[in-house]
């Protein structure tokens, strides 16, 4: 790993780490230490998607117009000061309007930061550096979490206020180490597009692997990610019965599982055809909708009911280690050099919409109490991930679907084998 990209790398786990110390909280701190009640906080919480959703489309070509080092650090500047005005807004305006602030900034972040990784890696690295950025990204926000939990008092609003300057500040450490990072020439060259941004949107469209792997990670972010803390929630404390502390340990085990599994796979996933590592996490987390199901049938014994809930969330931490050194390789690996922010972009966007929609569907159906129709729809459309990606691959070629055993055809002088 190049010394570009290990400060990237620090400075991306820095800010998951400030991040940690308020995202388990702001529901908490809106609703009820500033006492401005749930739907309040419903509205602060929908302003930070609609934000993300509405800079989105049009961060793709700036980065690819500036670069992704000056994006980075206006969305990292936009993000603190989003941060720092939560911590002190006391009405709903202003939390919605610090929410929305702090959404935008974020959002901006994700292409940028996923741009700079790939113009700091190869093909044959970048596996392993996404891998490595998402590694660090969940055990920052794990350790945030747990040090914001002994930090933050629902009886004192100045500790929360404590926690979000936390979290401004370390969005503007990651602008500090992002700006002394000496980018390759090569990508600074490459950086400026020779086509407009409406060519560039209808370049991706006509992109048919690119506008799958849109499709299945919206699929993908729908089932997992999108239910984490709606439908699954509910299922959890509502039909498996557990409490919210134990809730608290699932998570906990869904991040430690990322976090000791994901460099003991990395090896046996790179090696492997990334469409079928995405199909074998499909399968994976219809397993885990399956063992959810089984926890709220169990009646006898709530230990047995808590051990398969909890084995849901590490199962789809499994899959989520998997997907890391996949998924975003792929978008970078389909990219035309000259559009590389504007498919991360794309990808960010679809990402938003599905964790924008899936709390919706997932709270509609747990408050109607369909509960058996969800877990079954959630294993149906687990089951469809691994279709979509089998069909996906036969769209990619070697060079996108299996990069290691392409560049070893390529040192073994046979490149006409890789384009065929």
């Amino acid at each position: 790993m190049g010394a570009a990209l290990r400060r990237i790398q620090l400075g991306n786990a820095l800010s998951a780490f400030g991040n940690g110390f308020t995202v388990p909280y702001l529901y908490v701190y809106v609703a009820q230490v500033r006492g401005l009640g749930a739907g309040t906080a419903g509205v602060v919480l929908s302003a930070f998607a609609v934000a993300a959703l509405a800079v989105l489309p049009f961060t793709g070509r700036t980065i690819d117009r500036r670069g992704p080092l000056p994006v980075l650090l206006t969305g990292s500047v936009t993000a603190s000061v989003g941060a720092m005005g939560f911590g002190l807004a006391t009405t709903a305006p202003l939390a919605v309007a610090a929410s929305a602030v702090m959404g935008a900034g974020i959002a901006v972040m994700q292409p940028a930061l996923a741009t700079l990784i790939v113009w700091c890696s190869t093909p044959s690295t970048r596996s392993r550096a996404f891998a490595t950025q998402f590694f660090l990204a969940n055990l920052g926000l794990g350790i945030g979490g747990l040090i914001g939990g002994l930090i933050v008092d629902t009886s004192r609003p100045g500790s929360f206020t404590l926690l979000f300057t936390i979290e401004g500040v370390m969005f503007l450490v990651l602008s500090g180490v992002v700006a002394s990072v000496r980018l390759p020439k090569v990508a600074q060259i490459g950086a400026a597009p020779t086509e407009k941004a409406a060519n560039g949107w209808r370049l991706l469209f006509s992109d048919r692997a690119m506008v799958q792997l849109c499709v299945l990670g919206g699929v993908m972010f729908f089932a997992c990610y999108g239910q984490f803390e709606s439908g699954l929630a509910a299922f959890a404390t509502e039909v498996t019965r557990i409490s919210t502390s134990t809730l608290g340990i699932a998570l906990a085990a869904n991040t430690a599982v990322i976090v000791i599994a994901q460099f003991l796979i990395l090896r046996t996933v790179e090696r492997r055809r990334r469409s079928r590592v995405i199909a074998a996490v499909g399968l994976l987390w219809a397993v885990a909708w399956v063992a959810a199901g089984l926890s709220g049938l169990v009646h006898g014994s709530q230990a047995v009911a808590t051990a398969l809930l909890i084995s849901t969330y590490a199962i789809f931490g499994l899959g989520e280690a998997m997907l890391s050194p996949t998924v975003a390789p792929l978008v970078a690996d389909l990219a035309p050099a000259r559009l590389v922010g504007q498919y991360n972009s794309a990808f960010a966007l679809v990402k938003q919409l599905a964790l924008a929609v899936g709390p919706v569907v997932g709270g509609l159906m747990a408050g109607a109490g369909f509960y058996g129709s969800y877990i079954v729809m959630l294993v149906a459309i687990s089951l469809g991930i691994s279709w979509l990606a089998v069909r996906m691959g036969r769209s990619l070629g070697p060079a996108q679907d299996q990069p290691l055993r392409a560049s070893r055809i390529v040192a073994h002088g046979a490149p006409e084998r890789v384009a065929a």
